[in-house]
């Protein structure tokens, strides 16, 4: 299979303390695109030195080692600078703990360079490996995502971290203000670029979620990262509220 390569389209991989699992990650995703950039977010586990090994042979891949730990978006934030400065112009950022299908990758790409004003959101397809908490957990997120954005296309799901970005529009929409920096990134990101009138194209990709003992690690705070979401949601709904206004007048031009 020849990989295909792209000199505006990178993929963006930010990785906390993944376990064993990012080095399939990266792997895969190097068997459908170049480059492929890895931004380890001050991450403890050894994975850092083991990723720098693997980029030592493959010129395609970059891994960008952050000296402390400051959230996925604050990672996908400074891949994008980076990435701006040699002239690409959209990523696609994945997991790095193997939930992500790699194989959809140049589908992805394609929608993307078929449509540079858009984001490609991936909608993800469950299968029996999913908690049904979580699975259940972020309709409430999707829901409010869609109330806080009237007039643009439906957001099929505001979480799902397998996604297109404008580097342009998101740096635009991270760079004035404090938030998008933990857990709230994929859903405020997706709301914020709507809000900029970047329109969703919702693409099905399955995901898949490993037990503990396959490798499978997460850092999701049940207590935590709800109450980040609930603060989130809050927040957009009040300034969407206060955007209305314009959103409708746009809508109707």
């Amino acid at each position: 299979m020849t990989v295909k390569r792209s000199a505006t389209h990178l993929v963006l991989i930010p990785s906390y303390n993944p376990g064993r699992l990012v080095y399939a990650t990266v792997r895969g995703a190097r068997e459908y695109w170049g480059p492929v950039w890895v931004v380890v977010d001050g991450s403890d586990d050894g994975t850092a030195e083991g990723l720098q090994e693997l980029a030592k042979a493959d010129r395609e891949l970059r891994v960008i080692v952050m000296p402390r730990n400051g959230g996925k978006g604050r990672a996908v934030l400074h891949g994008m600078k980076l990435a701006a400065a040699e002239g690409f112009t959209h990523v696609l950022t994945m997991d790095s703990d193997g939930q992500h299908p790699a194989i959809r990758i140049p589908d992805f790409m394609g929608f993307s360079e078929s449509n540079p004003g858009a984001m490609i959101l991936g909608d993800p397809i469950f299968d029996s490996s999913a908690p049904v908490i979580r699975v259940q957990g972020r309709k409430l997120s999707n829901f409010w995502a869609n109330v806080e954005t009237p007039g643009v296309g439906r957001i099929g799901d505001s979480l799902f971290g397998f996604r297109v970005y404008p580097i342009a529009e998101l740096m635009a929409v991270m760079r004035w203000q404090p938030w998008m920096r933990r857990f709230d990134f994929d859903p405020e990101a997706v709301v914020r670029l709507a809000w900029r009138g970047v329109q969703p194209i919702n693409v099905p990709a399955p995901v898949r979620y490993f037990r503990a003992e396959e490798g499978g690690v997460t850092h999701f705070n049940y207590l935590r990262d709800n109450i980040l979401l609930t603060w989130m949601h809050a927040r957009l709904l009040l300034e969407a509220v206060l955007r209305m206004p314009w959103l409708l007048i746009r809508k109707l031009r």
